[in-house]
This record gives structure tokens, sequence and C-alpha cells, in this order.
């Protein structure tokens, strides 16, 4: 049956809001406090400050940006535009080798919450997931895009609830650090606290499947509106309210804070948080094979290029779920996988930065991108000292 060569434009802004901030809230704010509270303790609040903070100056970055570049494939146009071609491929490969791994991490992180209910074989169940949004992705972008605006009103709601619900539990003496602030242990928190901010730039990914390209910006700013809000939030409620303590040896922090609530809340938030995940898997999904047919039609690698009936990347959703899914068999390790992830995307991420540093001559947007891209480039060169 023969394919189509164009994208359907089906996105509008809830979809493109969704998207971003299916693909940031995911596994990541149902992990990683408790990661961060064992490795800092309260101390892990000030990563998850300055994680927003040095986030935001690259999204801002990228929306000062991408409304220039609206055709085909506009994180390859910004590049090659920029930097020229020879940095825009390795930028795209290490971009697309970042959403992979975001793929194999959130998978990850749903099998760790699975385990939360005695569920056994969660690789071979991690593998299912990932075939099943392959398939829905085939299927059209329609389908993936209503699924994903259910999934993110589900989890988002749930979790701004649960949020609130937490504060009257909160003691003040939960805040008193227990040991003084280390800076091997801050850096290492921030490193591993950026994982859950990583996603937000998909929203400018289906560019061509947009109805409106100029949508882009306005969604990127919503999706960091959003989950700063609620990651911030959600942080002090679970710290304040059950000690880092108890967060550090929690596999699923926000469910055991959630049980302050209620005995039946642990329950409810595991399955909001495999919620999520579900949501942010599919969005990496579609951020990932979109990426993946445009480096290959650009290369004029055959299939990888080509849509579907349905005008989808058929063969690029099939590859990019298989690798994705591929590295469980070798690491099912969820931090292992996300920092590897984090570390592919903060080049790209840094590159963003440049580039509206180059192209915005304002003098505010220039703060916000120098910012963005010190901040970065500190945080890549601590990976590699520590």
């Amino acid at each position: 049956m023969a394919g189509t060569s164009f994208y359907r434009k089906s996105l509008g802004l809830v979809e493109l809001v969704c998207l971003g901030v299916g693909g940031t809230i995911g596994s990541g704010i149902f992990v990683v406090p408790g990661i961060a509270a064992r490795l800092s303790g309260v101390w892990s609040l000030c990563a998850w400050l300055i994680v927003a903070i040095s986030a935001s100056c690259v999204l801002l970055s990228l929306a000062s940006v991408a409304a220039r570049f609206t055709d085909s494939g506009s994180f390859y146009s910004l590049f090659e535009s920029v930097f020229g071609r020879k940095a825009a491929v390795p930028l795209i490969v290490l971009y697309l080798i970042s959403s992979i791994f975001g793929i194999s991490t959130i998978a990850a992180g749903i099998g760790q919450y699975m385990g939360y209910f005695g569920l056994t074989h969660v690789l071979l169940i991690e593998i299912g997931i990932i075939a099943g949004f392959c398939c829905i992705n085939i299927i059209g972008i329609s389908l993936s895009g209503k699924t994903e605006t259910i999934l993110t009103f589900i989890k988002i709601i749930p979790l701004i609830m649960i949020a609130f619900l937490l504060l009257p539990f909160i003691r003040p003496e939960n805040f008193v650090p227990a040991a003084p602030l280390t800076t091997v242990g801050l850096f290492a928190t921030i490193i591993i606290v950026y994982w859950p901010f990583t996603g937000f730039e998909i929203s400018a990914i289906p560019v061509e499947e947009t109805t409106d390209p100029r949508l882009i910006r306005k969604s990127l700013i919503f999706v960091m509106a959003i989950v700063v809000s609620v990651y911030l939030l959600l942080n002090v409620a679970l710290v304040g309210s059950v000690g880092v303590d108890v967060l550090a040896a929690s596999p699923a922090p926000v469910a055991t804070a959630a049980a302050l609530v209620t005995a039946d809340a642990g329950v409810i938030v595991a399955c909001i948080g495999i919620v999520a995940m579900l949501s942010a898997i599919n969005a990496y999904i579609v951020g990932t094979s979109r990426i993946l047919q445009n480096l290959s039609a650009r290369s004029g690698i055959p299939l990888l290029r080509d849509l579907g009936t349905q005008g989808t990347p058929s063969y690029a959703l099939i590859v990019g779920c298989g690798i994705g899914a591929g590295l469980l068999f070798f690491s099912n390790h969820f931090d292992q996988l996300a920092s590897i992830s984090v570390i592919t995307t903060l080049i790209p991420y840094l590159f963003f930065c440049i580039a509206s540093w180059i192209l915005v001559t304002e003098t505010q947007m220039r703060l916000v991108s120098g910012a963005g891209a010190v901040s970065t480039l500190a945080i890549l060169s601590l990976y590699f000292l520590l």
C-alpha cells in the first residue's frame, strides 16, 4: 500500500502543551525525589530550584527562536542555519540517542512502579507497553494526540491534589538539614534532578503536524509554567510531610508520602504514576520517530524516511521503539538510563541557548540564553568530573 509524502496537520495548542507536559512529567517526578533525598537530604530542594531555573532558561531560548524555523525538522533547520551541517548532524544524532534512551528510562520507571504491586516479569510488561504505544502512533497522530491529552489530564490533576493534601502534614523540623551541604552531593543531585525536566522540547518537534506553527512558542511557555509549578510544590510537600529519610528509603516516594492522607493512597498514587509514565513514553515515541524520520529524509535513508498511509513515520516508529526496548535487555536500571539520557540531551540544550544568543540581540533575552548556556555547560562539566 502506498504511503503519503506529508504529515497531517491535526495538533492544536492543547495537544502541543500535553505533548510537552506529557514528555516532561513522567517517570522522573515519581522516582527522582527519593534518589535526590538520598543524595543530599533537605538540600535536594535547592537542586530542584536550580534545575528549574536552568531548564526555564533553555526553554525560553528555544521558544525565542523556534518560530524562525517552522519548516520540516525545526531542530535540524535551527542547528544547520546557525552552526552549519557538520555540526547539525551530530547534534541531532545526540538528541536522537537521548530520546531513545528516554523511552527506555521511562519503561524502566514503569517497571519499578509495577514492583509496587508485586508484579514479576516486568521486562516483558515494559516491552509490551512500548510496542502498544508504537502501534497507537502508527495508526495516526490524531489518535496519539488524543491519547496524550487524556493521559496528561489524568496525571496532572491528581498530582496537584496530592501536593495540596500533603500541606497540612508538613512539619517544619523536616526542613532542618541533618548534615551540612556538600558540593559533590549537590552537584550529583542536580544531574539526576535534570531528568524530570527534560522532554519539554517535544512540543516543538511535530511542527509539520501543527495547525499553526506560531503555537509552538506559546505551548513551550505553558509547558514550563505547569511543570515548574507542579514540581516545586510537590517536592516541598513531600520533604515537609514525610522527611528525607523516608523518601530516600522508598522506591515510590510519592506513593509513600500520599499514604499519610489515606491508607489506600499508596495504591492510587502508584496507578497515577504508571499513567504519568505511559503519557511520557507516548510523547517520547512521538518525538523520537519524527527526529529519526527527518534525519533519514535529509540523509536519503530509505524506508526510515518514508511516511505510511496515515501520514506517520511507521518505519521510524518501529526502529526507534525497537532500539528503546532492546536497551532494556542491557540495563533495566532507571538511574543508569536516565543519566545517559540527560547528558545526551544537555548538549543540544546548550546549543539551543547558543543559537538564541546569536540570533536574538535583545539584552534581556541574551541574559536568559547566557544563563541557560552557562548553567547547562556547568552541569555537563560536573557530570564528567564527578
